[in-house]
């Protein structure tokens, strides 16, 4: 491994690891376009997969106790969610995953856009389980057919007045799950060669140091913070997505 890759690899771990930390979700959109600056895409894929998931259990780990508390909640969105993947992974030979990325890139940035410039922020309070189930639906779909399985929870739970420990354990344990789905595949394909597991080997004690420097900011935010900081990442991730389809 030369030192330009080194440099593109831990530099990926390092931005990948943080925002998970931090939101709960965003591995792929700020690690990937430095993985894949190195390294095929599908090794890219499989490394930041990796990452995700084990950033993840860290940061399932400080929100267990709300996971605890609304279990119901949580299978709302992820039971559909499983029940989405398949048909996504199945709607690829009819759909162009490019074009569903600029259309959800544009969304994006629409939301973010708009409810950054907002002095206040919407607050559902009601119960809406139709909604998340739909939500966690979709979130499948896309999931499967363009591996954007956070965007909507993320958008969905940044206008719900929960708690931010409460928003991030739908986000973090949605997110582990379908992500540990996809590392199941990607393994039953021969996605993890020697190569591959160099490189993780390098990525994720990177990634596992800069998660914690996350979840150290996410502890110093306030709720109102953390939707904000939510809303935020969605109109970054919009740019990130834009940028790397055009």
């Amino acid at each position: 491994m030369s030192g330009h890759d080194l440099t593109y690899l831990v530099i990926g771990a390092l931005a990948g690891g943080f925002i998970n930390g931090l939101a709960g979700f965003g591995t792929a959109l700020f690690a990937l376009g430095f993985f894949l600056t190195i390294m095929p895409a599908l090794e890219a894929v499989a490394i930041t997969v990796v990452i995700s998931v084990v950033s993840g259990l860290q940061g399932l780990w400080i929100v267990r106790g709300s996971v605890a508390r609304h279990p119901r909640r949580l299978a709302r969105f992820l039971l559909p969610a499983l029940v989405g993947v398949p048909l996504g992974v199945a709607s690829l030979r009819s759909l162009d995953p490019a074009v569903l990325k600029l259309v959800i890139a544009f969304f994006l940035l629409l939301y973010g856009g708009f409810f950054s410039l907002r002095r206040t922020l919407p607050r559902i309070e009601r119960p809406t389980p139709v909604i998340d189930c739909g939500v966690g639906f979709a979130a499948g779909l896309l999931g499967g057919a363009a591996s954007l399985s956070g965007a909507l929870p993320t958008m969905w739970c940044s206008m719900r007045a929960w708690p931010k420990y409460e928003t991030r354990a739908v986000l973090q344990p949605f997110n582990v799950m379908v992500l540990g789905l996809t590392a199941v595949v990607l393994a039953w394909n021969g996605a993890y060669h020697a190569q591959t597991m160099v490189h993780i080997a390098v990525a994720l004690p990177t990634a596992l140091i800069a998660a914690q420097v996350g979840i150290a900011v996410f502890k110093y935010l306030s709720d109102d913070a953390f939707r904000r900081l939510l809303i935020a990442v969605c109109f970054l991730s919009g740019c990130v997505l834009l940028i790397r389809e055009l």
